[in-house]
C-alpha cells in the first residue's frame, strides 16, 4: 500500500473512530441519564451510585473481552456485536418501572456498558495501530470524542426527557438505536492495518536516563509480573477516582452551591468539554515531553482540582466550584490518554489491545472509590468528607507517580 493511500486511510479511520467514540461516550452522562429514575421512581442515591459502579465494572470487562473477541472475529463482527448489545441494553432499560430496577442493572449497567466497553477497546486499538508515530495525538483525539459526548448529547437528552410526547423511555430507545447504528456503520469502515501497510515510523525522542529503556513487546502475563504496571495502575486509579466521583454527582454538587437546575445541566456538559480538552491536550503534551512529565503534571492538576472543589464546598462558592469542575475534567481526561500511550510505550504494540484493556481496570477500582465517595456523602450529608478523601488519594497517587520507571 502506498504512503498516499495510507494517509487517506489514517484520516478516514481517525474521523470514524472519533465519531464512534462520541456516541459511545454517553456512558459518562450518567448524572443526566439518572435524573428520571430519581425524580419519577424515587430510586435512592446509593442505588444509583451502585448502578454507576456496576456500569464502570462491565465497561472495563467489556474492553477486556473485546480484545479477545476481536482476535477471533476481527474488527467488523466485534463492533457489530457491541452495537447490538448497546441497542438491546438501552431498550431493556426503557421498559423499567419502579418495581423492576433490576432492568437498569441488566440493561444499562451490564449489556450497554459491556457493548460500549467492547467498542471502546476495538476502536482505540484499531485506529491507534495506524498512528505509531503519533500515539499520544491519536489517543487524545479518540478520547476527546468520548469525553465531549456529555456536552453534545447531554442537553439534547435533557430536552427529550422534558418533552411530554417523548419522555425518558422513548429517549432511551432512540439513544440506544442511534449508538447501535453508529457502531455498526463504523464496523463497516474500520480495518486494522495489513502486514504490507507502510506506516510512518515513530520519531526518536530525547529521553532522560531514567526513561531510557530497550523497546520490547510484553505479553500480558509479563506485564502483570512487572511492579511498574501495578504502581501505574494504582496511580491512575486514584487520579481517575476524583473524576469518577465528580461525574457521578456533578449535577447535585453544583446545585449544592446555588446553581440553578438549567445551569447545573450545562455545567455537567462543561465538565465533559474539559474532559475532552484534557484528553487531546494530554495526547499532544505526551508526544512533546514524554510520559514522566505528562503524568506528574496531570497528577498535580488533580490535586489542585480536588483542593479547589473542596474549598468551594466549604465556603459555598459557585465560581470556585466551576473552576474545580473544569480542572477535574482536565485531570480526568488525562487518564485514558495516558493509559493508552503508556501501555503502548512501556509494553509495546503487539499485545496492546489486551494490555490496554488490563490497564483500564484502574476504572474498576476508581468506580468502587466513587461509590464509597457517594456513601460518605449520604452518611455525612456534606461533600466535604468525600473531597477530603479524594484529595488524600491524589497525593498518594503523586508518590506512586514519582516511583514509576522503566518496566
Amino acid at each position: 500500500m502506498s504512503i498516499t493511500n495510507t494517509i487517506k486511510k489514517r484520516i478516514l479511520y481517525l474521523f470514524t473512530g472519533v465519531f464512534a467514540m462520541l456516541f459511545s461516550g454517553v456512558l459518562y452522562a450518567w448524572s443526566i441519564l439518572k435524573t428520571p429514575f430519581k425524580e419519577i421512581f424515587s430510586f435512592s442515591d446509593s442505588s444509583l451510585a451502585l448502578s454507576f459502579t456496576i456500569t464502570m465494572c462491565f465497561f472495563c470487562l467489556g474492553a477486556f473481552f473485546g480484545s479477545i473477541i476481536c482476535r477471533k472475529l476481527k474488527v467488523k463482527l466485534t463492533l457489530i456485536i457491541a452495537g447490538v448489545l448497546v441497542g438491546v441494553g438501552f431498550a431493556l432499560t426503557s421498559i423499567m418501572t419502579a418495581d423492576t430496577m433490576y432492568l437498569l442493572f441488566i440493561g444499562y449497567a451490564f449489556l450497554a456498558a459491556t457493548g460500549i466497553g467492547i467498542s471502546y477497546n476495538v476502536v482505540v486499538s484499531t485506529v491507534c495501530a495506524w498512528f505509531p508515530d503519533r500515539k499520544g495525538f491519536c489517543s487524545g483525539c479518540l478520547m476527546m470524542g468520548f469525553g465531549v459526548s456529555t456536552l453534545l448529547l447531554g442537553n439534547i437528552i435533557s430536552l427529550m426527557f422534558e418533552n411530554e410526547s417523548m419522555g425518558w423511555s422513548k429517549t432511551y430507545i432512540i439513544l440506544g438505536a442511534v449508538i447501535a447504528v453508529v457502531l455498526i456503520v463504523s464496523a463497516l469502515i474500520l480495518k486494522a492495518p495489513s502486514e504490507d501497510t507502510i506506516l510512518p515510523a515513530p520519531k526518536p525522542k530525547k529521553v532522560t536516563k531514567a526513561e531510557s529503556f530497550e523497546p520490547k513487546d510484553y505479553k500480558t502475563t509479563e506485564m502483570l509480573k512487572s511492579f511498574t504496571f501495578w504502581r501505574a495502575l494504582l496511580c491512575l486509579a486514584f487520579i481517575t477516582a476524583v473524576g469518577n466521583s465528580v461525574i457521578s454527582f456533578a449535577r447535585d454538587l453544583v446545585i449544592s452551591v446555588n446553581a440553578t437546575q438549567a445551569l447545573a445541566t450545562t455545567l455537567v456538559g462543561i465538565l465533559a468539554v474539559f474532559n475532552g480538552v484534557g484528553r487531546v491536550l494530554t495526547g499532544a503534551v505526551y508526544d512533546l515531553i514524554g510520559r514522566r512529565l505528562t503524568m506528574i503534571s496531570a497528577n498535580f492538576i488533580t490535586i489542585i482540582a480536588a483542593g479547589v472543589t473542596l474549598l468551594s464546598v466549604i465556603i459555598g462558592s459557585l465560581p470556585m466550584c466551576i473552576i474545580g469542575l473544569c480542572l477535574t475534567g482536565i485531570s480526568y481526561g488525562s487518564c485514558p490518554t495516558v493509559a493508552s500511550a503508556f501501555s503502548a510505550t512501556f509494553y509495546g504494540q503487539k499485545y496492546f489491545p489486551m494490555n490496554y484493556s488490563i490497564m483500564n481496570f484502574n476504572l474498576i477500582l476508581a468506580s468502587f472509590i466513587a461509590n464509597f465517595s457517594n456513601s460518605l456523602l449520604i452518611n455525612s450529608g456534606s461533600y466535604v468528607s468525600p473531597f477530603i478523601m479524594l484529595l488524600i488519594l491524589a497525593v498518594v497517587a503523586l508518590a506512586l507517580n514519582f516511583s514509576i520507571k522503566k518496566p
